[in-house]
């Protein structure tokens, strides 16, 4: 990874810091929405909204088209899916991990062979034996 994917995953990451864009972004999932649709269900204005599309574009998590009056937005997925490979990574790596201490312990717990069971020699049969 270099420098401008680095660059790249922090705005990414800092953009969804917010919980409003992280709101924008789910209802995005579902498909485009105008700014004053997506603006609906926040208590706060529609320039307020505005402005964090605008930091969810700079971060390239979301894209604006034109269609006639209308700009609707739409998530990009291929940001998303680079901010996933980047958590899978370490994800993946821990499981790796898991899974080999899962190997130790399981050979730890496992029984031992069971020691040979003698008879206990009474002091008649020593005597005897010699």
């Amino acid at each position: 990874m270099d420098a401008r994917d680095d660059a790249a995953l922090d705005r990414a990451f800092l953009a969804l810091a917010d919980p409003v864009r992280r709101s924008i972004v789910a209802r995005l999932s579902r498909g485009p929405a105008t700014v004053g649709s997506l603006a609906e269900p926040f208590a706060i204005t529609v320039q307020a909204v505005s402005r964090h599309i605008r930091v969810l574009e700079e971060a390239g998590l979301v894209t604006r088209s034109r269609d006639g009056q209308r700009r609707p937005v739409h998530l990009a997925p291929a940001a998303l899916e680079g901010l996933t490979a980047w958590i899978d990574g370490y994800r993946l790596e821990h499981e790796r991990r898991f899974r080999r201490l899962d190997g130790v312990l399981g050979a730890s717990a496992a029984p031992a062979s069971p020691e040979p069971i003698t008879p206990a020699t009474t002091s008649k049969e020593k005597e005897e034996e010699s």
